[in-house]
């Protein structure tokens, strides 16, 4: 499982014209990435990785200070364009693999008390933000 973990001063996802996730102050814009290996052991790990990652002001974290995170599924993060042109997705999930670990880490940022909006599996999401810093990290798990 990897990520790419923006610090953000807003963000949004709009599906069909319509915001279907948002937060309006400092926090973490997650774009999720789901290997075909992972388990929900991965899942429960990055969610531990991301609720405590201190890449906010002061080196804070979203664990200590409250910040929201918004949390998009992005299986082209294992796109593999080594041999050309055209991403191979062969590391990529599967949905039906890759949707309930996706919410899986969701559902543990919120049990660990965290406020997490997200995108819509599979839908074609616009993603809006705006970047603090720019303060981007990968994290693999």
């Amino acid at each position: 499982m990897k990520a790419v973990v923006a610090r953000v001063t807003e963000a949004s996802v709009e599906v069909e014209g319509k915001i279907v996730g948002a937060i309006d102050e400092p926090g973490l814009l997650v774009l999720l990435g789901v290997h075909h290996e992972d388990t929900a052991e991965h899942a429960r790990k990055m969610a531990q990785k991301l609720h405590g990652l201190r890449i906010l002001d002061d080196e804070q974290s979203c664990e200590s200070t409250g910040a929201p995170l918004l949390v998009v599924s992005q299986f082209t993060l294992y796109g593999d364009t080594r041999k050309g042109r055209r991403p191979s997705w062969t590391a990529a999930a599967r949905p039906e693999h890759a949707e309930p670990l996706v919410n899986a880490v969701v559902q543990e940022l919120r049990q660990k008390g965290a406020r997490v909006e997200t995108g819509r599996f599979r839908a074609e999401m616009k993603v809006r933000s705006v970047n603090d810093g720019p303060f981007t990290v990968l994290i693999d798990v």
